[in-house]
């Protein structure tokens, strides 16, 4: 049960991954419609087609519209500072970068979003969410800030484990689990950085440097590591709610919030 609401919470990321393999497989030079292009409308084209049979809900398309557009700025900055490159053409794009690329940011708020709702997620104990702002942002800023003045991440790394380090995720694919939230982040970036590869080994974009046949760099997972708190936060804007805990456990389920109360 766990894996199939996992695999139901990630269908938008899972579904684009399968469109980037088999576009690669499949397309050609002389096509009329670039793949690039092909990816942005088959994006569109689902989250339409989920909103519309009811398998998202307008919060949930707040997320991925939200990170769509922080996702979008931070392509624009890393690629023109050279991080990156998308090597295709693409006719809907902005300066190098191909607008279905914020759709891969968007399926990480997506999957969160879903995962929270399908598992009946609570955070116990949630930390001030004051806090859990200011630390998105300054991890955010440093993704910029860091071509310039000195990276902090190391200090972030710490920020995390401070702000985070007593929160317990419970969820339920029956009955009720827990697993630390640090615990939960770090597991979901390994998970990113094998679909990141599936990006880079299809071309689909590169590292500076790097080849198709080259892994992605191992720190990599530290950056999405940080950039998971950001998606957390940004799904606490966009749908407050669904953090909170919408629903409450059945009444023959315990009560993990009243649990932990309890139990100090």
């Amino acid at each position: 049960m766990f894996t199939l609401k996992m695999g139901w919470s990630a269908l938008f990321g899972g579904l684009l991954l399968i469109a980037i393999l088999l576009s690669k497989a499949i397309w050609q030079d002389d096509w009329a419609l670039n793949r690039y292009d092909a990816l942005f409308i088959f994006a569109v084209a689902i989250q339409i087609l989920f909103l519309a049979l009811k398998m998202e809900s307008w919060a949930e398309a707040r997320v991925i519209l939200l990170f769509h557009i922080t996702g979008t700025a931070m392509e624009l900055f890393k690629t023109y500072a050279g991080s990156w490159t998308y090597p295709e053409d693409a006719i809907f794009r902005i300066a190098g970068v191909p607008l279905f690329s914020g759709f891969m940011y968007a399926s990480v708020g997506s999957f969160i979003a879903r995962a929270i709702r399908n598992f009946d997620m609570r955070y116990v104990p949630y930390p001030p969410f004051w806090l859990t702002v200011l630390l998105a942002v300054a991890i955010y800023v440093n993704f910029f800030a860091h071509h310039y003045l000195p990276d902090i991440r190391w200090f972030l790394f710490a920020g995390t484990v401070l702000v985070y380090g007593r929160t317990w995720i419970w969820f339920r694919p029956r009955g009720w689990y827990r697993m630390p939230m640090v615990l939960s982040a770090f597991l979901a970036s390994i998970a990113l950085w094998v679909a990141e590869n599936i990006g880079t080994r299809t071309g689909t974009w590169l590292y500076a440097g790097q080849s198709e046949a080259q892994l992605v760099s191992f720190a990599k997972i530290g950056s999405w590591y940080l950039l998971l708190y950001v998606s957390f936060v940004t799904v606490t804007l966009a749908a407050p709610g669904a953090v909170i805990g919408a629903r409450r456990p059945d009444a023959d389920a315990a009560d993990p919030i009243a649990e932990a109360q309890r139990d100090g």
